[in-house]
């Protein structure tokens, strides 16, 4: 679906650190600020162990599991809204993401520099916040000023600008993202903030970077904590991360992994988290086509209908829909198949209003 989660943060907190383990594209990651200067992309698979069980049933000739974009994005500095360092970069790159993952370090480390010269997680993300808070404020001050002129003709929905870019601007200058603004709910509001493409109006989370001490011990880790707290006032997720570890996790044989994640008291790669977190903090979800050709999971957004999610596979199939042939994936593992469903009375026959689940096993039937 061409959807993106950009890697942000202040300079040398492990953003690049992090990047390379989510792919197999590798950005140069070093102990001085400004390493990472044009944006680097990677595709990263979305782990899910149902694509595993769907394909004992139908021994299929691949497995193909949905992905999603990860962008690891130049650090920022105080002034960037003004093009201090490479603030004019940075504040373009951020506006093609899709989300945004704030990496903040959660670590003490004297060998490794702080573009601030202290370890402060949440000082680090009201840097970057206000930044992007003020960057957004010029934007909302120009619309504002356009939305005056044409509201003295009477016209509705520029009366409309008028009231929610000032309230958009008293948040912003109070250092508050614009995604936390309580706003008029009104389709026409909604249109009028989504058309200024703020920067902070971009769904958010973030990584915690920590030592690997800490991640059998996060209540003791006062870093952690302190940004834990920090993002349960916008309820927004933090994931903790070693990323220095992940990376050597990432480099290793995938048979030899198991056995360095035991040894490390991992279950599984902390990044698997990062990956879940972006994938839902974008409203994605899951369904899966399975035949002896391929088992295959597909990207649509949470609420689809048959239709758009069809549409996903190929455009003729959106089209010309006619019905979904839709079995729930653990019926489809547990019975054998999708024969074994029918006979069961597990398959349904759904038409274009249908709602999409994630974990649908769906075949679509179309005339074009």
């Amino acid at each position: 679906m061409g959807l993106s989660v950009g890697i942000v943060g202040l300079p040398n907190v492990g953003k690049s650190t992090l990047f390379n383990s989510l792919s197999s594209a590798k950005a140069e990651a070093a102990n001085y600020p400004f390493c990472t200067i044009e944006p680097n992309v990677g595709v990263v698979m979305v782990p899910d162990d149902r694509l595993a069980k769907l394909d004992s049933v139908v021994h299929a000739d691949r497995v193909v599991p949905t992905a999603i974009e990860f962008v690891d994005i130049a650090g920022l500095v105080r002034g960037a809204h003004k093009g201090e360092g490479l603030g004019n970069q940075f504040l373009s790159h951020i506006r093609e993401a899709n989300a945004i993952v704030q990496v903040a370090r959660c670590f003490d480390d004297p060998n490794v520099v702080h573009v601030e010269n202290r370890v402060d997680p949440v000082s680090d993300i009201e840097t970057v916040t206000t930044e992007l808070c003020l960057k957004d404020a010029d934007t909302v001050g120009k619309r504002l000023d356009r939305a005056r002129k044409a509201a003295k003709g009477n016209d509705a929905k520029e009366k409309l600008a008028v009231e929610v870019c000032e309230m958009l601007a008293r948040h912003l200058d109070s250092g508050k993202p614009a995604r936390t603004a309580k706003l008029p709910d009104s389709i026409d509001a909604k249109t009028i903030v989504r058309e200024m493409q703020l920067l902070t109006s971009k769904p958010t989370f973030y990584v915690a970077n920590v030592d690997e001490k800490s991640l059998g011990a996060l209540d003791k880790n006062a870093h952690y904590q302190k940004l834990l707290a920090f993002a349960a006032q916008e309820n927004a997720p933090v994931v903790p991360v070693c990323a220095a570890l992940e990376e050597q996790i990432a480099q290793l044989d995938p048979k030899d992994r198991p056995e360095f994640l035991e040894s490390a008291g991992l279950k599984e790669p902390g990044l698997y988290a990062v990956i879940r977190a972006g994938y839902k903090l974008l409203s994605l979800l899951t369904f899966f086509t399975a035949g002896k050709q391929e088992v295959k999971a597909w990207t649509t957004v949470v609420g689809a209908k048959a239709p758009q999610a069809a549409g996903v596979i190929h455009t003729d199939f959106e089209k010309g829909f006619i019905k979904a042939e839709v079995i729930w994936w653990e019926d489809f593992v547990q019975l054998g198949g999708e024969a074994r469903c029918r006979e069961a009375g597990k398959l349904a026959i759904e038409g274009k209003d249908y709602v999409v689940r994630d974990g649908d096993v769906m075949h679509f039937r179309f005339n074009v």
